[in-house]
């Protein structure tokens, strides 16, 4: 066990993975290629040097098989540092020289096979013409990183541009409207652009008023706004517009947050800090406005923007491209009110936010009173801003860079993406004392969505793999609850009902959808849970085991396809700890139906049951498998070998999965009967993950615990989107897979689902390495018996 400190402070037991990701393929080159990054970076105070520091922090969590990162600080003279052990190179910006021992540096390390230059105008001012000769003469390729990128250049800057991206491989920036303005002002051809948007923490959502109160802002309505302080940022606008606030929301705060930035303290001072405090003293807003003068660490900035009511962007200049405070408000949940640069424009459209005029208090003032009257319409806009800025997740910006990465260094590194510890917080969050949750609003339980029978059996499997797993006695009460709410949801005839609403009373919903698939997935759990009972508590097994008869007087009646794989299921697993009397009849009698199924639509080009492939297609052939297992009956693997190979040919291509989407099905002989990207679910990225286990277990080197991983890398972000699915800060799982974005929200389906294919990966993991210890100390007895034999 291990625990997990997040951006908000919050603490997290998780369960930390016993094999390393390395294990991903059965052989990895220790001798890994070389990024070298270019920045500026902390302890210097700096926008670009904290975004650095976090887009490493970033590609090591994701990629720490894949790669090796290497930082070389920059500083001029004025400016120096101790830094953390990543940088391995600096580079004095005001001295040539410099440039030209770092050129030597970097040629004779043959491990560094690209080199990322992050651009800003200033790091370079005195030096352009060497930046340009340093990138030509260093014989890396260079990925060019424009953290500014300016309209309407003069002829000297678009020369400049020009000639730095003539030597660079690729380029990045992080908006389109500075690729707009590359193509069009500056003729950069478009092949060599990307646009990566400026990274965003994932949060935990906290309780705002408790923060409030832990800030001594309690029944304050809190304005803020953070980063370096400067004239550019024009606070004072806000300081003019205040007064008309106030007079309607005497409660308002306004803080102030962040130091003067270094580079203004050596030229000027604390002048412009000093003319804020002098207005605010001239308009009489001492107990309306604080100043937090500090560089604040990550996580207590964090706690400020969670606590805000509304995030003022004020900046004065339209050029600027991007604004990493402004990413960091939104993706922390914040209502944004801002000026027009670019970057609020793109981020802010169709009710995402507020934008006003550059410099214009009287709007400002306008805007602020009406969205501190309305909190409805603050919560729509906190919602959108979180869905808009989700693919900027900095999980999701690695992504992006890894791919231009693996791209310019021509066939020298391989992404492996490295595996996250197990963690329950949300599985756990999602449960009350009567059962799980059913659905979430992001990352919110959603009571009102009420409980159903298919949730909490899938998460008593989980549990229970957990809890065989790490043997935590925590999980047992989690069992406990899901086991009751099956137990509630069995009826006196032997039957399941599926929907409950918050209330605990059984929906009319049981009386108009088919219920053969919850009642399936009853008996899945139950088996489960029986299969460990030489573990668990005796009452629990004592009581799954009275329940079974009066259920499985159905079983024979059973037609729906998934809902026999399921019962098949259970029946071997309980079958595991010991055999029940009657059960490998049932089995025997479900089996050959699938097997008239299947025979019955075969055809040379349809491997499959059905004339169609849709949901849940991985546990059909698991369950023959099972079958097999159990009776020994060969027709049940031959045909459960076929259809899954058939299936895994269907969603499966080289390194990614594309299972079938809830968009559109797969039809037999419709030739436009194909996967559209979208509509993907993580219970089908599960449950192949869950078949392919077992088809592993039984069928060595054919391929299928190398598929486990490709799979299981769709959460990741090995998706059509190259973005996450598995949310690492909530240890929640997103609902779905669209073709545009991501669906945000993280319910009982999709986070269960995660955790049980998470689980399934670990379990493999851990068989694995017990057998290769166990063959290296085979292989060690055998070698010492043969030295004791001649001797």
């Amino acid at each position: 066990m291990g625990t997990n400190v997040y951006d908000n402070g919050t603490q997290v037991k998780t369960l930390a993975m016993e094999i390393p990701a390395l294990q991903q393929t059965n052989h990895i080159d220790n001798h890994l290629p070389e990024i070298l990054i270019l920045s500026s970076y902390p302890p210097r105070q700096c926008g670009i040097a904290t975004y650095t520091q976090d887009l490493v922090r970033a590609l090591e969590n994701k990629f720490s098989h894949s790669f090796s990162l290497s930082v070389c600080a920059l500083e001029n003279t004025a400016e120096k540092h101790t830094y953390p052990a990543e940088v391995k190179y600096k580079l004095n910006t005001d001295d040539p020289d410099s440039f030209r021992l770092l050129i030597n540096e970097i040629r004779a390390n043959p491990d560094i096979e690209l080199v990322v230059i992050q651009h800003e105008f200033g790091f370079y001012s005195k030096q352009e013409t060497e930046i340009r000769t340093f990138m030509a003469e260093m014989n890396k390729p260079v990925l060019l990183v424009f953290h500014t990128v300016l309209p309407r250049p003069t002829p000297l800057m678009k020369l400049n541009v020009l000639g730095l991206s003539e030597k660079a491989a690729g380029i990045v920036v992080m908006t389109n409207h500075s690729r707009d303005v590359l193509l069009n002002e500056y003729g950069v051809p478009a092949g060599k652009i990307s646009v990566i948007p400026h990274g965003t923490h994932l949060v935990l959502q906290a309780d705002k008023d408790l923060l409030k109160s832990r800030y001594n802002l309690a029944g304050k309505q809190v304005l803020s706004t953070f980063g370096l302080l400067g004239s550019g940022k024009s606070i004072e606008t806000t300081l003019d517009a205040l007064p008309s606030v106030i007079e309607k929301h005497p409660d308002v705060v306004f803080l102030i947050i962040g130091k003067t930035h270094p580079s203004i303290v050596k030229e000027e001072g604390e002048k412009y800090r000093t003319m804020l405090e002098e207005k605010v003293a001239g308009l009489k807003l001492e107990s309306y406005v604080r100043f937090v003068n500090e560089f604040l660490p990550l996580h207590q900035l964090i706690e400020y923007l969670q606590l805000t009511d509304i995030y003022l962007f004020t900046s004065k200049d339209p050029s600027q491209t991007v604004s990493g405070t402004f990413s960091y408000a939104i993706s922390c949940g914040c209502p944004v009110i801002s000026t027009p640069i670019p970057h609020a424009k793109e981020v802010l459209k169709e009710e995402g936010g507020v934008i006003f005029d550059f410099q214009n208090a009287e709007q400002l003032s306008v805007a602020i009173s009406g969205l501190l009257k309305d909190e409805k319409r603050r919560a729509r806009i906190s919602v959108k801003g979180l869905q808009a800025m989700a693919s900027t997740a900095w999980e999701n910006s690695a992504i992006l860079h890894a791919l231009l990465f693996e791209q310019y260094c021509n066939g020298k590194l391989t992404l492996r993406y490295s595996i996250p510890a197990i963690n329950m917080l949300h599985m756990q969050k999602l449960t009350t004392m009567f059962g799980m949750i059913q659905f979430a609003v992001i990352s919110e339980p959603d009571i009102s969505s009420g409980y159903t029978l298919d949730d909490n059996a899938r998460a008593m499997i989980a549990m229970c793999q957990h809890y065989e797993l790490t043997r935590d006695d925590s999980d047992l009460q989690f069992i406990r609850i899901y086991f009751n709410f099956i137990k509630y949801c069995l009826q006196p005839d032997g039957h399941f009902l599926n929907y409950v609403r918050k209330q605990r009373v059984f929906t009319n919903q049981n009386n108009q959808v088919n219920l053969a698939d919850a009642n399936g997935r009853a008996v899945w759990a139950l088996g489960y849970l029986l299969s460990l009972q030489k573990i668990l508590p005796k009452l629990i097994v004592e009581q799954a085991e009275a329940m079974m008869p009066e259920i499985l007087q159905h079983a024979g009646r059973i037609h729906s396809t998934r809902a026999m794989a399921f019962v098949i299921k259970g029946l071997y697993y309980r079958n595991l700890s010991k055999p029940y009397h009657g059960d490998q009849a049932i089995i025997k009698n479900l089996a050959n139906r699938l097997v008239q199924m299947y025979r019955h639509e075969r055809k040379e080009d349809w491997l499959w049951y059905e004339s169609y492939l849709t949901y849940a297609n991985s546990i059909i052939p698991e369950a023959l498998l099972c079958a097999w297992q159990v009776t020994g009956d060969i027709v049940y693997r031959d045909i459960a070998k076929e259809s899954f190979d058939f299936l895994l040919s269907k969603i499966m291509d080289g390194q990614n999965i594309n299972v079938i989407s809830n968009r559109s099905w797969m039809h037999n002989g419709k030739t436009d009967s194909k996967i559209i990207p979208g509509g993907e679910q993580p219970i089908d990225v599960a449950y192949t993950i869950i078949a392919l286990k077992k088809f592993a277990d039984n069928f060595a080197n054919d391929g299928y615990e190398e598929k486990m991983m490709i799979a299981f890398n769709w959460f990741m972000g090995n998706n059509h989107l190259h973005q996450i699915i598995y949310n690492p800060c909530t240890g929640g799982c997103y609902d779905g897979l669209e073709e545009h974005n991501v669906n945000l929200n993280q319910g009982a389906e999709s986070t269960v689902s995660y955790l049980m294919a998470r689980l399934t990966l670990e379990k493999s993991f851990r068989t694995n390495s017990e057998e290769k210890l166990l063959s290296e100390n085979v292989n060690m007895l055998e070698a010492f018996n043969l030295v004791t034999m001649c001797e």
